[in-house]
């Protein structure tokens, strides 16, 4: 059994064929990554609940949504009661990080905490094992297909310290211009649940796009 996971992107898939792109993956991997921009936090808008909800209908993957919302505490609800498995939040959008992530598990969901490059990564440490998923951004978050950051790894290794000396279970997730390359960098700082939006929803065969990603790890 593999120590890592893939989740591809939505935010790359084709928005007018959405279904078929999440089937081309759903046999590959049982995790879907799901972007919910509001303008605010960052400088795009992507889909809403109605989305979510609809999807939910046609697919059991395991629905990891990510919040970049300035008010994450008013969506836990709607997106729990549309079908996420997981939510995660952003350390920068809220003041009560404990208050989100009890909220989030009286749903009886998983809860995850995402931090944007421009953050110190001290701030995430006091919650690694209160959670079950930490996402370092290795981009700053708002569009598909940015490049990753060259600090990226130094902070990746520092959360992976931070959750070996803790005891923590949580995922180490990383999000944003993870590729062939990049993925195994990543990997070796210690990440273990890979976004991945443009390597997967840009290739001609997505389900293969996963495939691929994976022996960049395992062949290597």
């Amino acid at each position: 059994m593999s120590d890592f996971e893939i989740a591809p992107s939505l935010l790359a898939a084709d928005f007018g064929y959405l279904m078929r792109d999440i089937k081309a993956v759903e046999g590959k991997t049982d995790y879907l990554h799901i972007d919910i921009m509001d303008g605010h936090f960052v400088d795009n808008l992507s889909i809403g609940v109605p989305v979510v909800e609809s999807i939910r209908k046609y697919t059991d993957m395991f629905f990891d949504v990510h919040l970049m919302l300035t008010n994450p505490e008013k969506f836990v609800k709607p997106f729990a009661d549309a079908g996420a498995n997981m939510i995660t939040f952003h350390i920068e959008c809220t003041d009560d990080p404990e208050g989100l992530i009890s909220l989030i598990k009286s749903f009886g969901l998983k809860a995850g905490i995402s931090i944007h490059p421009h953050t110190p990564v001290e701030k995430v440490i006091p919650f690694v094992d209160k959670v079950d998923l930490i996402l370092v951004m290795t981009v700053v978050p708002g569009f598909g297909g940015s490049s990753y950051l060259d600090v990226s790894d130094e902070r990746i290794s520092a959360v992976r310290k931070a959750l070996d000396a803790s005891g923590s279970k949580a995922f180490l997730s990383v999000d944003g211009g993870i590729n062939k390359k990049t993925i195994k960098e990543a990997y070796d700082s210690g990440a273990r649940y890979f976004v991945a939006g443009t390597a997967v929803f840009g290739h001609e065969d997505p389900g293969k796009a996963v495939e691929e990603l994976r022996e960049c790890i395992t062949m290597s």
